[in-house]
């Protein structure tokens, strides 16, 4: 299940392990095709990588501090330091193999 992170929480909760973070708002189409692909992978990979998203439009903060411009922008965090930054829709198997490279 892929877990709603908010400023409060979003170190913790990326600090360990390799996640993805999918900065995303309500409003953003890319963003609302994305997600069924991200649930996907979390069903297929979610035992090893750690689905999260970020509201962008609630949690300013972070999407500030990780100068998230664009959206969909997802982030890939391994023991919370940020590895691979990807902008914009992304096809599933690509997903799936850079999360791959980072389970090594």
């Amino acid at each position: 299940m892929i877990k709603h992170v908010t400023d409060a929480n979003f170190k913790k909760a990326t600090d360990h392990g390799v996640t993805l973070v999918d900065f995303w708002a309500t409003w953003c189409s890319p963003c609302l095709m994305q997600a069924p692909i991200l649930e996907q992978l979390d069903q297929e990979m979610g035992d090893q990588v750690n689905f999260t998203k970020l509201d962008v439009d609630k949690n300013q903060v972070t999407a500030t501090e990780f100068e998230v411009m664009s959206i969909p922008t997802l982030i890939i965090k391994k023991d919370g330091k940020v590895v691979e930054r990807l902008i914009g829709l992304r096809p599933k198997a690509l997903l799936k193999q850079k999360l791959q490279q980072y389970l090594k």
